[in-house]
């Protein structure tokens, strides 16, 4: 085990260097498509600000812009490298000693064509981590953590990736279970995927009021996305809603969209968000004591 460690430590060290050395690394580098995208997001909101008056350099803008680089690279460099192979491998041997096949179930996937699997692969990771949120909603365990998300009060694009790091756990462990051990999808251009879908959470954030007409019903946007963030929920979505990362569709068929009106000035946050902790470190903490699920 602890040379399977040692080598996930040493691979995704060597990865991230080529990354961070090499614009172009296996295509486009991955840490240069964050910053190209999370500059092309910007740009946008200092052009066409939805709140007129919402500074550009915005309350908790480099809180969020650390957060950015640390839930994306860092963390993985730090901790995920190591505890995502180890896991994969326990979860493995649990359902073989427990006498379920060995993965993949669903292995036909992997002989569909490259389209089909592409397609299959979104849908199937979109919906998965729709289930996930809500349970981050309503768990309150998971909300301890998902509050670190909740506490921004002024919206953009670098608020998409506020959050604990324990929800890299939660949603990387789902993801595997759907995604590796039931199906284990063959897809040759899942970064392009990856990138899309940073793409349209960073828009989800930002200060724009765009809902892409009519393909609202398809896709999240930043009209819908800034009711989830509300402070004052109503009494038929107590534990919030509008779900979606990526796809709006789930919320309308499982009747967990909710846009009552213009959000464009509405208050953000949770009861009482004004006592939470404003730096990295004081937040990572805060998630692990005990409070009530507010």
């Amino acid at each position: 085990m602890w040379e399977g460690i040692v080598n996930a430590y040493e691979s995704y060290g060597r990865y991230l260097i080529k990354a961070i050395q090499n614009p172009f690394y296996n295509g486009l580098s991955p840490f240069y498509a964050l910053i190209f995208l999370s500059l092309a997001v910007w740009i946008l909101e200092i052009l066409l600000p939805w709140r007129k008056e919402q500074k550009i350099i915005r309350k908790d803008f480099w809180l969020d812009a650390f957060y950015m680089f640390f839930n994306y690279f860092l963390f993985n460099l730090i901790i995920f490298a190591a505890l995502s192979s180890t896991t994969a491998k326990l979860f493995e041997q649990s359902m073989t000693f427990i006498g379920l096949p060995k993965p993949p179930i669903f292995g036909f996937f992997r002989e569909m064509a490259l389209g089909w699997q592409f397609l299959l692969f979104f849908l199937i990771s979109d919906f998965v981590q729709w289930c996930v949120h809500n349970a981050l909603h309503r768990i309150p365990f998971l909300w301890r953590f998902h509050r670190v998300h909740h506490s921004v009060q002024e919206m953009g694009f670098a608020a998409h990736l506020r959050y604990h790091f324990m929800e890299n756990v939660v949603y990387t462990i789902a993801k595997y279970v759907f995604l590796s051990y039931l199906f284990s999808f063959k897809l040759e251009y899942a970064f392009l995927l990856y990138t899309f879908t940073t793409l349209v959470g960073h828009l989800n954030h930002a200060n724009l009021g765009w809902d892409y007409g009519w393909l609202k019903y398809i896709f999240n946007n930043p009209k819908m996305h800034i009711w989830h963030h509300a402070k004052d929920l109503p009494s038929e979505h107590p534990k919030g809603a509008n779900f979606g990362l990526t796809l709006s569709i789930w919320d309308y068929l499982f009747k967990t969209a909710w846009i009552p009106k213009s959000g464009r000035d509405i208050a953000l946050g949770f009861p009482d968000v004004e006592k939470f902790p404003e730096g990295f470190v004081e937040q990572q903490v805060e998630a692990f004591r005990p409070r009530n699920n507010s």
